[in-house]
């Protein structure tokens, strides 16, 4: 039997798919790029950063504390332990406790690694009494949180037992919490256009059956019904699916797909009246908050990940971990270059110097090929003070100022 010409066209848009999936591949490509690596003697599902990935990771997060602040949330810090008491009145000892770690006894107290920080921002709310007007409380941090996840499902940058979660809580009157989502998503929203993220899917998480999910349909349904209202108001066409949601309430999860269409959750919004209750909340009225919990980017080691596969490596200038490479034609214009660095670095650009000695041009510049701004230096450039600009495009731009160069490397530029 022959293979028809469609066939032919089918198997060969395969070998494309497939072969982009794997040059994509962020456990290759990331290691190739010096972003993250693993050893055996940290241990399995512990990835650490190299200096490519941390000046990838540091960018986003300069850009999302600054997106957070423009609109009204205050950074807090928070261990990353707490008491085993914490999350037995959080509710994550009853309902969550199979995902954490086991506790630690010191001084005959236990401590547990946490597995998420809405419990310690709790505190932080009650820490002080509050007053209704200063509703909706805004708090959010950068922190790590821990998973016991089984070696098995344990795989680069997207599955982890270490997470360096972007998260934060809005307190706020029961009046607030429909606006509140609706900023979240907004927040969310703009972080994606930002960051070049699609989402393949929005979903509302709801509870499933057994003792995993707090047991009030009540407050359940209470939830389900500001998160509900949300998406109508917004036409947000959104899958439900039972047996997603947090133990504590349901979830507007926004799904992203890897190049080989697995899908995962990066950006959450979620309604909680329980945890409220269970830390007794209150503001001198009386009344209880609400919390909001949203996730702007998720966990940064998913978030990089995908970011690797999105762009293949070749990531926006306010993101690339090298911004610029200084090329001099030959050693004759190495302290020209040196000099442009210099200003270079001055200007807050993230900038590496690649000398002649090292190869051609041509094969210096392929070999940088991901930097979005290759500044070469020639004999004429020397004389000016300057450098000629081209773009990994391979557009030459001639001389542009360097400041102008940094402007357009910031994220808010």
């Amino acid at each position: 039997m022959h293979a028809s010409r469609a066939d032919a066209r089918d198997c060969w848009s395969f070998a494309l798919s497939t072969e982009r999936m794997i040059m994509n591949d962020h456990r290759r490509l990331g290691r190739e790029l010096g972003i993250f690596d693993t050893d055996p003697l940290i241990g399995a599902g512990l990835p650490f950063w190299l200096p490519a990935g941390a000046a990838v990771r540091k960018a986003v997060e300069d850009y999302v504390h600054e997106l957070e602040r423009r609109n009204g949330y205050q950074h807090v810090n928070s261990p990353v332990l707490g008491k085993r008491e914490l999350y037995e009145r959080s509710g994550h000892w009853a309902h969550y406790a199979e995902d954490m770690f086991p506790p630690m006894e010191v001084g005959g107290e236990e401590f547990v690694l946490r597995p998420s920080l809405c419990p310690h921002h709790a505190i932080v709310y009650r820490s002080r009494q509050r007053s209704h007007r200063e509703l909706p409380l805004r708090i959010a941090e950068l922190g790590g949180m821990y998973r016991s996840e089984l070696s098995g499902v344990l795989g680069g940058l997207t599955r982890v037992r270490a997470i360096q979660l972007n998260d934060g809580h809005v307190f706020c009157a029961p009046d607030q919490a429909a606006a509140e989502v609706s900023a979240a998503l907004d927040l969310i929203e703009a972080a994606h256009e930002r960051l070049g993220i699609r989402a393949a899917r929005y979903r509302l998480s709801l509870r499933g059956e057994g003792a995993k999910f707090v047991d009030d349909p009540a407050m359940w349904a209470r939830s389900e019904s500001v998160l509900r209202e949300v998406l109508k108001e917004r036409g947000r066409a959104c899958d439900e699916e039972r047996g997603e949601g947090a133990f504590y309430g349901p979830k507007i999860d926004i799904q992203i797909a890897d190049p080989a269409g697995r899908e995962s959750t990066l950006s959450t919004v979620q309604v909680d009246y329980f945890q409220p209750e269970r830390f007794d909340l209150r503001h001198p009225g009386g009344e209880r908050p609400v919390m909001v919990h949203r996730s702007v980017v998720g966990g940064l080691e998913r978030l990089v990940a995908h970011l690797i596969e999105v762009h293949g490596g070749a990531f926006p200038a306010w993101m690339a971990p090298v911004q610029a490479v200084v090329l001099p034609l030959s050693d004759a214009e190495h302290a020209g270059a040196e000099q442009v660095l210099r200003r270079c670095v001055e200007a807050g650009l993230r900038a590496e110097l690649v000398p002649a000695g090292r190869g051609s041009l041509g094969a210096r510049i392929r070999a940088h090929r991901l930097v979005p701004y290759q500044l070469v230096v020639g004999p004429r450039e020397l004389a000016g003070g300057g450098a000629a600009v081209r773009l990994r495009d391979g557009s030459q731009v001639g001389e542009v100022p360097i400041e102008q160069l940094a402007a357009r490397s910031r994220p808010f530029g």
